[in-house]
């Protein structure tokens, strides 16, 4: 029987084989890809922001994850090349022990070996309080034992290194169930020599702490150190990390491109495939030059294509020889999120009075022309739970094998019928209406004044969106969206903004005057939302960067996260909930999900992206070579 995620996933694994290059093939090997979305250099970890441009950067820097999502069996495991044994184990309390042994080849660029400590050492750094000081966000890891405990001063004792190829996790009953189990492990290495040098990690029996290597010093473990190790713009790890385990290293980044070359001590990925173009460049490149610049020879790839200008010229080129495309649905979508620490969008009725004024099937036919889709919350439309919602994808169940099975088959029957029930229908689509709109601002107190602007309490709706500079996303928006805000009562200006102070006011990196911002954000393959929310000062869960602050839907992605492994029904039904209160409460106002589109010289072989998530995974498996060349080899392999 097949696996029900696998099916959720619907996920094509193709046999691929790159052709043995000798030296001079490969130092002559070389590509350079272009992205519209701007490097903001935080190529280490998403602690100080996160854009999909960076994520790709960090898979082509650092690698040998403990786990790995298996399309094949759709779920999380251990990665084989990385874990080469694993034992699990419960105790009374219902705490998850997690017993892994490493494998002995794997090295970072400069030829040090990669061991447990190094495990160790990231998750360590990943929830130290000391990366707050210095501008970043810790991550929680509440799931993993005595991540309070450590972050307040003590040993993180749900972390254990056992012996150098031996680390142990335990993850707490508290968290359990969760649906990406597995998942939780997570942990890429990271060089402690690099990042914080003259420190160690060290198990005294009770679990991993940090220490200095010279214990009659102060401590070196400090925010002083971690700016300079860390964030110094000419040589820190954040944007030049300099020892890397992935398979290229960075060889030069100026703010705009990154140059990146092979690492030759990287062992290869689970499939075994080792990276066989020598040099990359990745760069930025515009809506209106991109395919311009691939046909001209500036650039060899395009990645995620999204205006419908760019993909229609991108497919004309593509139909030629010399060039060949890929496409795939985006696992994210784009929004305008609110800022509701301000009084003005504080309220769900004003919030839902501006997506009453907004058409966004206009934007989205405007901006993705057939290439995208509207959205009503917070999903996209390469999720494997919207496919099944939609039936684009069958239900994850088997019927019973034997057919003598008359209780098997009304269990199956069953729950088919559960499946068919889900349906995102419930979701209101605020469809253009400011008739509505203005119901509800005069239901909520906002009342027009001299000038025909609402206000209540001294407070004005003349309200600031920020948007990406160089995007060409205004017009559609004072058409489809300020126009109808005016005749409510609501001013609405629009700022641009670089993109990195755009992420900055978005990350509240600082004091922000704005109302709005549009954004778009992909998803990663946990999709666990209860993680967006933070602890305010109140004690209140509210959406992080929006500061939500609603219990219910907090609740609802809780629920979601705690369901049982391998209980898919439960977690869609709970998914849908989810869905249905975003939609209500709005956060953000969800606009478009879409297909993406990369345009790339056809010498560009088995560039699998529609089977990675990134493609910097993708481009591991690939390589330069003609169309001739790769029907000689695949032949030869049959």
């Amino acid at each position: 029987m097949k696996s029900m995620l696998a099916l959720l996933m619907t996920a094509v694994l193709l046999f691929s084989v790159c052709p043995v290059l000798g030296e001079e093939d490969t130092a002559a090997s070389a590509l350079v890809v272009a992205n519209p979305t701007p490097l903001r250099g935080q190529f280490f970890t998403d602690l100080w922001g996160n854009t999909t441009s960076d994520i790709d950067v960090r898979d082509l820097l650092h690698a040998y994850n403990l786990i790995c999502w298996d399309a094949e069996n759709g779920m999380f495991t251990v990665d084989p090349s990385v874990v080469t044994g694993l034992a699990v184990t419960a105790d009374v309390e219902g705490n998850h022990t997690y017993n892994m042994v490493l494998a002995n080849d794997l090295f970072y660029s400069d030829g040090s070996r990669i061991t447990a400590w190094d495990y160790a050492f990231s998750f360590l750094f990943t929830i130290s309080p000391e990366v707050s000081q210095i501008g970043g966000t810790p991550l929680r890891r509440e799931q993993i034992v005595g991540s309070q405990q450590y972050v307040t001063g003590g040993p993180l004792s749900g972390v254990r290194v056992l012996a150098d190829d031996t680390l142990s996790v335990t993850l707490n009953h508290e968290y359990l169930p969760f649906f990406y189990e597995m998942g939780l492990l997570s942990c890429v290495p990271y060089p402690i020599s690099v990042i914080a040098p003259g420190v160690a990690v060290r198990d005294d029996g009770q679990g991993v702490y940090l220490a200095n290597t010279d214990e009659s010093v102060t401590p070196n473990f400090t925010a002083t150190l971690l700016n300079a190790t860390v964030l110094d713009p000419e040589t820190g790890y954040l944007s030049h990390p300099s020892v890397v385990s992935g398979p290229y290293t960075l060889s030069s980044w100026d703010g705009v491109t990154a140059v990146f070359d092979l690492n030759p001590y990287y062992k290869g990925n689970r499939q075994g495939e080792k990276p066989a173009i020598a040099h990359l460049t990745y760069t930025l490149t515009t809506g209106d030059t991109m395919i311009g610049e691939l046909s001209s020879g500036k650039i060899d790839m395009v990645n995620k294509a999204t205006r419908a200008d760019a993909i229609t010229a991108g497919m004309a080129l593509a139909g030629e020889d010399g060039y060949a495309m890929s496409t795939y649905p985006r696992v994210g979508l784009s929004y305008i999120s609110f800022c509701c620490e301000r009084e003005t969008v504080s309220s769900a009725a004003v919030r839902q009075a501006i997506a009453y004024c907004f058409d966004r099937d206009a934007v989205t036919t405007g901006y993705t022309g057939p290439f995208g889709q509207r959205v009503d919350s917070y999903y996209g439309i390469g999720q494997w739970m919207y496919s099944v919602v939609m039936g684009t994808t069958p239900a994850p169940i088997d019927p019973p094998e034997d057919e003598q099975d008359t209780a098997g088959f009304r269990a199956y029957e069953k729950a088919l019928a559960a499946y068919e029930a889900l349906t995102l229908e419930g979701l209101n689509p605020y469809a253009l209406d400011t008739e509505a709109a203005a119901r509800l601002l005069e239901a909520d107190g906002w009342q027009l004044n001299a000038e025909g602007v609402r206000e209540k309490n001294g407070v004005q709706l003349n309200l600031t969106l920020l948007y990406p500079e160089g995007n060409n996303i205004q017009d559609l928006l004072e058409e489809n969206l300020a126009a109808h805000l005016r005749e409510v009562g609501i001013r609405l200006s629009m700022r641009p903004l670089p993109m990195t102070d755009l992420l900055q006011a978005w990350y509240q990196q600082g004091a922000r005057d704005a109302d709005m911002i549009y954004l778009g954000s992909n998803f990663d393959l946990i999709f666990d939302p209860s993680t967006h929310f933070q602890v305010s000062n109140a004690g209140h869960h509210t959406w992080s960067y929006t500061n939500l602050n609603d219990p219910e839907l907090y609740a609802d992605a809780v629920a979601m996260r705690q369901t049982q492994p391998g209980d898919v029904l439960t977690y869609m039904q709970r998914w849908v909930a989810f869905e249905e209160r975003f939609n209500r409460v709005l956060p953000m106002i969800p606009v478009y999900s879409n297909v993406y589109f990369d345009f790339y010289i056809d010498r560009l072989q088995h560039y699998a992206i529609t089977e990675s998530v990134t493609w910097g995974q993708a481009i591991v498996g690939a390589y330069l070579g003609d169309k001739a060349e790769e029907e000689a080899i695949e032949w030869s392999q049959w």
